[in-house]
């Protein structure tokens, strides 16, 4: 396993939190489809323009009451999708309101599970994360802070057992390509085993550059998602996506025109093996405490 030269964390398994208002979800569609949405939310701040960054930096640190209106249109957004891959999301700091936006998230779409991946804990100003919402139970949760310079990292989730198991990763790459390199090779380390893979997120650079040039290139990905998500208002770089091993296929992909966020939200639809129908992949447990 490579190293982590300056990440104060440690990798480890995880939990996922349970979400009590909604365990009679019906979990996997019985068709064998999933649907996939990753989003960056921007602390629920609404960008519009460039000047916006200017002028609405101050959301960054303090509460606005704009922001509770922004997450609900989120909310509704995400409640049409299975598995959602959030990344700067706040964990509960002044900022929002001291609401941790990843569950507040989950309890408006009705997702029985979730998880926030703390990163960047800045106290009482910013707890600034990472986040899962699904409505499958997974088997297996990692949390893996990333190489480089602490403040970015990935989620590994695994549903079902053995050879079939399907291992999603979430993650908020770094800016920098030499950085950026060194965290898909430790990604690359993490899903070798698994057949059938998802990478979801922010990852800051083009599909090509992924595919091509970064330690994924071994791996036959697909990236189905070559529109531009970034910036919102005027796109013109393709930053966000949702990579696909070859054993899943596409049914469908959209990039959502939603001005919620600096980024537009990347979904696909997938059409799983028959081998992850029926029990391979559990459905949650109505009653679980």
């Amino acid at each position: 396993m490579l190293r982590r030269w300056s990440s104060p964390r440690l990798a480890g398994p995880g939990q996922a939190r349970v979400n009590p208002l909604c365990l009679d979800s019906s979990g996997l569609p019985c068709n064998g489809r999933l649907r996939l949405l990753s989003f960056n939310i921007q602390v629920g701040i609404s960008t519009e323009r460039y000047h916006h960054y200017l002028t609405r930096s101050w959301q960054h640190l303090l509460p606005h009451q704009g922001r509770a209106q922004n997450l609900q249109r989120i909310g509704e957004l995400l409640a049409n999708y299975d598995l959602v891959a959030l990344q700067e999301a706040d964990g509960g700091s002044m900022r929002s309101g001291f609401v941790n936006q990843v569950e507040h998230l989950a309890q408006l779409g009705a997702f029985p599970y979730w998880y926030q991946q703390l990163n960047r804990n800045l106290g009482r100003f910013a707890q600034h994360s990472n986040g899962v919402l699904s409505r499958l139970e997974p088997q297996g949760l990692e949390d893996h802070p990333l190489p480089g310079p602490s403040g970015r990292g990935a989620i590994l989730l695994r549903f079902g057992e053995g050879e079939d198991a399907l291992v999603v990763v979430v993650m908020h790459l770094a800016l920098g390509g030499n950085t950026r390199t060194r965290q898909l090779a430790y990604i690359r380390e993490l899903i070798g085993p698994y057949r059938h893979q998802v990478l979801m997120g922010d990852m800051n650079t083009h599909a090509s550059d992924l595919l091509e040039h970064s330690p994924l290139r071994d791996l036959g990905l697909q990236a189905p998602q070559i529109e531009a998500t970034f910036p919102s208002w005027r796109p013109s770089r393709c930053l966000d996506h949702i990579l696909l091993s070859p054993s899943l296929t596409l049914e469908r992909v959209d990039v959502l025109a939603r001005a919620s966020s600096d980024h537009l939200p990347v979904a696909v639809e997938i059409r799983l093996p028959d081998s992850m129908h029926g029990d391979a992949l559990p459905v949650p447990k109505v009653g679980l405490k």
